[in-house]
């Protein structure tokens, strides 16, 4: 079976007798180069946070949360879901030591015949609808505002899952895609980064702004999932699955395919790198891509000198027409 990097298009061969000078010129440059091979004046990979968008030892919490749904989910969690789990805990807690002691036999030589008691029934009944009711509301408006549709303006990012790696396009600059592997242990270190959470080519998009990404998979289902962000969306063969993600705040965020898709199910991670919309423009130009805009104004510019050009001949022609 081969391994994603085996699977991956085989590099063009070059003559080496051909480039063997242009290598020694290029050799200072090269060795200056950032870890992602692209041009450094253009892009250089952000360094993570630690702490921040991916796991932290001894964690008994959620991620910190850098996206609207994720704050929001993370305070349901917080400051409803965990008080009246502790609660109800403790009320059932304490009416069980209540009764063990009340109703012991020492105290009731004649246990009660008594058989139904309405008004308890109507007691335990009410309160727990009303407990459901208050964990719904904010439960069902976080669950649709999570699947709401991305503004017409919104960057499109097509996310592919692989055996075992994951691929990422750009549909809206030039549809470049790409390539997203796990580093080595000695790699990651070397940059920095987590073990087995890192990655050589990460997704990059820009800061507080929608992204609508179109998830899908090549081979078997998996599921992108970025915890600090509260991102999660399964990636199935043959369909196309749409959710937004936003993040507010510049960095690197990480997550793994959340859905056992094989062997090495556990050695897909997802890298995402958050940038201002100058530098992030900077890193589509440095895949090769075009910039929203860019291509268009060209175009323009030719259509209004066409125009201009018409203007100024029709009267030239009219006249001569005329004489």
């Amino acid at each position: 079976m081969l391994s994603a990097q085996e699977a991956l298009p085989a590099a063009p061969v070059v003559d080496p007798a051909a480039t063997s000078t242009v290598e020694a010129a290029d050799a200072p440059a090269a060795a200056e180069a950032p870890a992602s091979g692209l041009d450094p004046a253009l892009y250089t990979p952000m360094k993570p946070t630690p702490g921040i968008g991916m796991p932290v030892d001894g964690g008994v919490d959620f991620q910190q949360q850098f996206s609207e749904t994720g704050e929001t989910a993370h305070w349901i969690n917080n400051a409803i879901l965990i008080p009246m789990m502790v609660g109800v805990s403790l009320l059932v807690l304490g009416l069980l030591f209540w009764v063990v002691f009340r109703f012991r036999r020492g105290a009731n030589p004649e246990p009660s015949k008594t058989t139904h008691n309405t008004f308890i029934e109507i007691i335990w009944t009410v309160i727990p609808v009303l407990i459901l009711v208050v964990i719904a509301v904010p439960s069902i408006s976080l669950l649709a505002r999570q699947f709401e549709p991305a503004p017409e303006d919104a960057l499109t990012v097509k996310v592919t899952g692989y055996q075992w790696y994951w691929g990422y396009s750009y549909p809206d600059n030039g549809d470049f895609e790409v390539i997203s592997n796990m580093l080595s242990e000695e790699e990651a270190a070397a940059r920095g980064e987590p073990h087995q959470l890192a990655a050589d080519n990460r997704m990059v998009i820009p800061v507080g702004k929608p992204v609508k990404l179109l998830i899908t998979a090549a081979d078997v289902i998996h599921s992108f999932a970025i915890p600090s962000a509260w991102f999660k969306l399964d990636a199935v063969p043959g369909r196309i699955n749409e959710k937004v993600l936003q993040i507010d705040r510049e960095g690197v965020y990480y997550g793994q395919c959340s859905e056992l898709c094989g062997a090495r199910h556990g050695f897909m991670p997802i890298t995402v790198e958050v940038l201002s919309q100058e530098k992030f423009d900077n890193w589509v130009r440095a895949n090769g891509g075009t910039v929203k805009g860019e291509a268009a104004e060209p175009a323009a510019a030719a259509v209004t000198a066409v125009n201009e050009t018409t203007t100024e001949t029709a009267p030239a022609d009219a006249a001569a027409a005329t004489n």
